[in-house]
């Protein structure tokens, strides 16, 4: 990739008009690259975990512990804040990274935080108890409403105004483009809402909801898990759904969560993203809460919870099932980066809380038998992201509606960026924007490695000459810019998976080992992390 011509660089990643428009704005006046770096996601170590052949750890670099968290991401996280939570601390939690927090992880400059990933999280409804523990335990919830509902400090909720699309030249308000519709767009649009509204509505013989957080707790009636043997283009096209700004809305909705293309959905996991978070059919959905450091936040309080039990830079490289003197444990034996060597554990319980692609490179038997014991693994599919944040001395021009903590382009196939400093305004001067490129191809290891064959300085071109049609002056004001390389990103939630027997098989413990990580439900969002985390750790607790 790095023998690409720019014209043929910004064709293969933005499309050959937004490759044009992008060299033609290209002269000698033209500032350089800002400075910049590769952050974070630690691919080689991770494929040195992948590829084997680390050494076993010394005799006097063994531990015995009750319990090991393996992955330090949200659902480690929580596992951890669970336990402590119950007075339960004689654990350790193993992060590969630098820092915790996966792809909730944030960054920060001497202006403000900002984020590397995850940068929201849906107010949650009455129901879900321990998530709003959690933000309760954060000072984010100020009381209770009359039905029951959570009331969030009007501070952590995202501030007016929250989205806006560019299209042909000008920013346009909200998310779904209304400019120049047709009134055959507004029929579609108004019938698709009708069938969000039936799926809000709906209730099992048992009173579950289709959809709604977490999976879990979704019904599995048969009329619901039909959804999800179909993808959710086919599910549009049965609908009649063609209006071509639905379908990019739909398509949009697909990328911003999933990663993944309309076609690459299921019509399950599309329709999860409308329903999931509407209580009642007419309402809107729930009101987001971020931060300037995104979902970084949550994780700085999870972390803090449990810190001087947090081990960063150790690679776990083998987890085995043992039996020492005639009783189950795990010993788990990992590449301490900073000291350069391998150190073990004795434990009584792991909780494995890695994305699940790793489970058959690190869990021995699951190695040593890919198919007896494995095989489940192979229906799991990772899509990836780049992540860019360019720090700007002063905010870019545009035409049409002003800045909105959420900027969508309507012709791209990037998500557009998010402002960090949104929340606590100017409206002027040096800020961070955040931007997300999903890579969607169809096969996922296509994906990855096109994401992994671009270094900073292709990626930075990419975003700029993207960020560039929408504000021609944006190269003036980038003092720097960053990237972040995310190879297993989310998972997809592929037609047939969401309701098959190897996702449910996956969340199952084997032996002394539990599980815990969002790809379990088969959506990547937060709540569905915090569930297991704190489903995980329960499990050991009632083991006692």
């Amino acid at each position: 990739m790095h023998r690409l011509t720019r014209r043929e660089l910004l064709a293969a990643f933005l499309g050959a008009p937004a490759a044009l428009a992008g060299c033609s704005m290209i002269d000698e006046d033209t500032p350089p690259l800002p400075p910049g770096e590769i952050v974070g996601a630690s691919h080689n170590l991770g494929h040195r975990v992948r590829d084997g052949g680390l050494p076993a750890p010394a005799d006097d670099a063994w531990t015995s512990i009750p319990v090991v968290i393996v992955g330090g991401g949200v659902a480690g996280l929580l596992a951890g804040w669970r336990l402590d939570r119950a007075g339960f601390r004689d654990f350790v939690l193993l992060e590969i990274e630098t820092e915790p927090g996966g792809t909730s992880r944030s960054g920060r400059n001497a202006l403000t935080p900002f984020p590397w990933g995850a940068h929201y999280l849906p107010v949650p409804f009455r129901e879900n108890e321990s998530l709003i523990s959690l933000l309760d335990e954060m000072g984010i919830i100020e009381g209770t409403s009359a039905d029951g509902e959570p009331i969030v400090g009007e501070q952590f909720l995202v501030r007016d105004p929250e989205e806006r699309v560019f299209y042909r030249g000008r920013w346009y308000e909200g998310l779904y483009l209304h400019a120049g519709e047709s009134a055959d767009d507004r029929a579609q649009l108004a019938a698709f809402q009708r069938e969000v509204d039936h799926w809000v509505t709906w209730r099992d013989g048992q009173a579950r909801r289709a959809f709604t957080i977490p999976v879990a707790n979704c019904s599995d009636d048969a009329d619901v898990t039909a959804l999800d043997r179909l993808s959710f283009a086919d599910w549009c096209d049965e609908h009649e759904f063609t209006s071509p700004r639905l379908r990019w809305l739909l398509d949009y909705a697909c990328r911003d969560d999933y990663g993944a293309m309309l076609a690459d959905v299921s019509a399950w996991a599309g329709l999860f993203y409308f329903a999931s978070r509407i209580r009642r059919p007419g309402d809107e959905p729930q009101s987001l809460i971020t931060w300037p450091a995104g979902n970084g936040r949550l994780v700085s309080h999870l972390h803090g919870k449990i810190r001087d039990r947090v081990r960063t830079g150790v690679a776990v490289f083998d987890i085995v099932p043992t039996d020492h003197d005639r009783k189950p444990g795990v010993d788990v034996v990992a590449w301490n980066h900073e000291q350069s060597r391998a150190v073990g554990w004795h434990a009584d319980r792991v909780i494995f809380a890695a994305p699940q692609f790793l489970a058959r490179y690190v869990i021995r038997p699951y190695r040593e038998s890919p198919t007896e014991l494995a095989a489940h693994l192979n229906e799991f599919q990772h899509g990836s992201w780049m992540v860019a944040n360019l720090h700007l001395s002063a905010r870019p021009h545009g035409l049409g509606f002003p800045l909105a903590w959420d900027n969508v382009i309507y012709d791209s196939p990037s998500l557009g960026y998010v402002v960090a400093t949104h929340q606590r305004g100017p409206e002027m001067g040096p800020t961070v924007l955040t931007y997300y490129y999903p890579l969607c191809d169809h096969d996922p290891r296509v994906a990855r490695s096109r994401l992994l064959e671009l270094g900073r300085d292709e990626w930075a071109e990419v975003a700029l000459a993207d960020l560039s049609r929408v504000h021609p002056d944006i190269r003036q004001h980038v003092e720097r810019l960053d990237v972040m390389r995310w190879g297993h990103a989310m998972v997809r939630p592929r037609p047939g998976f969401v309701w098959s027997p190897a996702r449910r098989q996956a969340a199952q413990p084997f032996r002394n080992i539990h599980f815990a990580n969002a790809d379990l439900s088969g959506v990547p969002v937060f709540e569905e992390a915090f569930h297991h985390g704190v489903r995980a750790a329960e499990e050991l607790l009632r083991l006692g």
